[in-house]
């Protein structure tokens, strides 16, 4: 009988370590390397190509969005965001114009106001940026726990690209079969693309 492993305490091992490690970063640090992440961003063929870029709205210890959403916007990109929504945890994205039209929602997180907002219907055409603690090399994340992304993800039909710094791409995570992989990982060193091949396998 295959041993079962409960995962649970060592994903919250791994978050804290990657929580610890972006707290001790340096403001420039952390403003060079979020800009090395941007400008690669920016000069991705699936984004320049792309006809709507869904975004997380960044909190201070994440790959800093702002600035990519803003360069976005001045290209003249839809540019949609999410809000966490519903009694079943759902997220949603909304359209927005200018970052000025968030306020603080879920946990803190900066959200669009879906009475002022249009929520994202088709997403063919688009790309969605992903955020996560860490990445491994077969595009599968270690995300804040919520369960957020994983749900929303099982359901998109776009580009899933995923971004993190170098120091927090792993070799390989622990995932769940139902778990899907991202397109890509940017981080500030490099871009992996995840061939199919990669994701073969569960752990």
């Amino acid at each position: 009988m295959e041993k079962v492993i409960d995962i649970r305490p060592i994903k919250k091992k791994l978050r804290a370590e990657a929580r610890e490690m972006r707290r001790s970063m340096s403001p420039d640090g952390k403003q060079t390397l979020d800009r090395k992440i941007k400008n690669k961003l920016l000069n991705l063929w699936a984004v320049r190509e792309a006809q709507t870029v869904l975004c997380y709205v960044s909190t201070d210890i994440e790959v800093d969005t702002r600035e990519f959403i803003n360069a976005l916007l001045q290209m003249g990109k839809r540019v949609a965001v999410p809000r966490c929504e519903g009694e079943k945890s759902e997220m949603n994205f909304y359209y927005i114009q200018s970052l000025s039209e968030l306020s603080p929602g879920s946990f803190g997180v900066d959200e669009p106001d879906p009475q002022r907002s249009i929520m994202v219907g088709k997403t063919e055409g688009s790309v969605c940026i992903v955020p996560a603690f860490m990445f491994d090399k077969k595009g599968y994340r270690l995300g804040y726990g919520k369960g957020y992304y994983d749900r929303y993800l099982s359901r998109y039909n776009g580009s899933a690209i995923g971004v993190c710094y170098s120091a927090n791409l792993q070799e390989e995570l622990f995932h769940g079969k139902y778990d899907r992989a991202v397109d890509l990982v940017v981080t500030d060193k490099e871009i992996l693309t995840i061939g199919k091949e990669n994701q073969d396998g569960k752990r």
